[in-house]
């Protein structure tokens, strides 16, 4: 390719739009342009990272008996309303209607369709196990289109279902898409971890996420480096708090707290650490046909987790009750809610919360706070369910050492369905003895685009992308310093086919422009490999070839380059 012929408009400066690395480099080197919120326009250099990773998907999914397939992005309400998930899925679900007032909607996923075509085509035993896939467009209305390719509500995705007999058929297909997706993570040229994650509105019995490693992540994991535990933040959790040993329970005191609200405050004010108070916070859940408020306690020092303590009410969604609401429950403005006497609302407790011995709680009045308080004596819950954020330094679940936290970005994820929606649906198979029983699915997912964008908030100096080779558009761009002299156009032409007739993937930069401009562009288009034509070739007899990613440089003879270009093109893929 010759860069004077490429479609992919370069910015100087930064789009205001853009809040993240990827966002910035991908329009600033001419990969992406945006249509409207959360809807690009891929240009050519982007559509050739993201057909290098459709291959790489591709292969790995055929190495795992997937077959590949394409269902329709228009749905029938039908099947989203056996599944209930017409109601659940809510304002995300692009919904429409044709001509005939019939309802349908656009598919942000396919458990639906993939599983009626199931019921329609598997009958017996020897149907089963089969491995389905499709790479595709999907369609969420996103409350709020941010980052980028990384919250879009129009994007690529490969999504992979597996039809098995039992569990352990679709614990060996869960494995198989595991070690799948290591493969074509790794095969990508990315620094990943998977965690344990929540299912969401998917559902199923158990999930994992693949999270590629960026400081820009939107994503929280915990894990620990003396063992194997990781998890999202959403599904994070720490070993069991045991009581203060020896600390003897004191009477119950209300103690005057004036103007004092938040935590900060009132640790101030008493002269105690957070970990000693108990937050209540009045959450209101809301369902399909009602709505419920429930208290929830937690450690002064604690976030709740919003996402477990939805999935334990097993609620559509959940919001912090307003002031007027909190009020009318306890009786005391924000800031002055305690679990002791509440008794208008149910309450949930963390496990921490139940073994602090001698807490400062709202007193359920304005300006007063109660000291001494200690669970079991003074209060109880309905429920002792964990709901709180980890954070680092917490001990870890499986062997008490400290876990760490990071940030990320996920690019893949996977899911044990079970029977959720081969019995809303009714896919069935005749087993051996002819008895019918429920097909057991999983699904899997991997977010096409969202793993480019994971790559260049991985990859990247302050100069550009640098890209993986395995997904780079090109592999080497040529740049002569002044295309207009003959020796130097003639020189590099010799070498862009001579690399050209090899197979190498190389864009020449044939323009009229100084090599300043075109030294800048090759770094923001971020292409791993840069040969340079100069005087200093034609004088010399040796070709510079410098490397992206680092910026080491040889100076190789002409008769040598193309060698040499294969043996760096071939060490960098995985």
């Amino acid at each position: 390719m010759r860069m004077s012929k490429l479609f992919a408009p370069t910015l100087r400066e930064v789009p205001a739009e853009a809040e993240v690395v990827s966002h910035q480099y991908l329009l600033r080197a001419g990969y992406i342009r945006k249509t409207a919120a959360g809807v690009y326009s891929y240009l050519p250099l982007a559509w050739r990272v993201l057909h290098k990773i459709e291959a790489i998907v591709r292969q790995e999914m055929d190495r795992a008996d997937g077959q590949e397939v394409l269902l329709p992005v228009l749905h029938p309400a039908e099947l989203w309303q056996e599944s209930g998930r017409w109601d659940v899925y809510g304002k995300e679900l692009f919904r429409l209607k044709d001509r005939h007032e019939r309802d349908f909607c656009l598919g942000p996923t396919h458990e639906e369709i993939i599983t009626a075509l199931a019921r329609g085509e598997v009958s017996s035993w020897r149907d089963l196990p089969k491995r389905i896939y499709q790479i595709q467009t999907k369609f969420r209305d996103e409350i709020r289109p941010r980052l980028g390719l990384i919250r879009c509500r129009e994007f690529i995705m490969k999504d992979l279902y597996s039809f098995d007999r039992d569990e352990e058929g679709l614990a060996n297909s869960y494995q198989a898409m595991y070690e799948a997706y290591s493969r074509i993570f790794t095969r990508c040229g990315l620094k990943f971890r998977a965690v344990e994650a929540d299912s969401g509105a998917i559902g199923g019995t158990g999930s994992h996420e693949f999270i590629v490693l960026a400081e820009t992540g939107e994503s929280v994991i915990a894990y620990c480096e003396a063992c194997n535990y990781a998890a999202n933040l959403e599904r994070a959790i720490t070993a069991p708090v045991t009581e203060a040993a020896g600390e003897e329970q004191l009477p119950m005191e209300k103690v005057s707290t004036p103007a004092q609200h938040t935590i900060e405050e009132v640790t101030s004010f008493l002269q105690v650490a957070a970990k000693k108070l108990v937050k209540t916070l009045i959450y209101r859940a809301i369902y399909r046909d009602r709505e419920q408020l429930v208290a929830v306690a937690v450690r002064g020092d604690r976030d709740v987790n919003e996402i477990k303590l939805k999935n334990a009410l097993d609620a559509l969604e959940i919001e912090l009750a307003d002031a007027a609401t909190v009020e009318e429950v306890t009786g005391a403005p924000v800031g002055f809610a305690g679990p002791v006497g509440l008794n208008k609302v149910s309450i949930m407790a963390d496990p921490e919360v139940i073994v602090i011995v001698n807490a400062v709680v709202g007193a359920n009045e304005a300006d007063a706070h109660l000291i001494n308080v200690n669970y079991g004596r003074d209060w109880t819950a309905s429920q002792v369910i964990d709901l709180k954020n980890v954070t680092a330094g917490d001990p870890c679940p499986h062997c008490s050492a400290s876990l760490k936290t990071t940030r990320g970005i996920e690019v893949g994820h996977i899911f044990k369905l079970g029977t959720k929606y081969s019995s809303a649906l009714k896919a069935t198979y005749l087993d051996e003895s002819g008895q019918s029983r429920y097909i057991i699915m999983g699904s899997y997912g991997i977010g096409i685009p969202r793993t480019m964008a994971a790559a260049v908030e991985q990859c990247h100096d302050k100069d550009g992308i640098i890209w993986p080779v395995p997904i780079a558009p090109y592999h080497v761009t040529i740049v002569p310093v002044n295309y207009k002299d003959d020796r130097q156009r003639q020189l590099a032409e010799e070498i862009y086919a001579e690399l050209m007739a090899a197979g190498v993937e190389t864009i020449i930069d044939d323009r009229d422009e100084r090599a300043g401009v075109k030294f800048k562009d090759a770094d923001l288009m971020g292409f791993p490999l840069r040969i340079t034509v100069g005087p200093r070739s034609l004088n010399e007899g040796k070709i510079e070839l410098r490397l992206r990613a680092d910026g080491t440089t040889w100076l190789v003879d002409k008769t040598e380059v193309v060698t040499k270009v294969q043996t760096e093109i071939a060490a960098r893929q995985p």
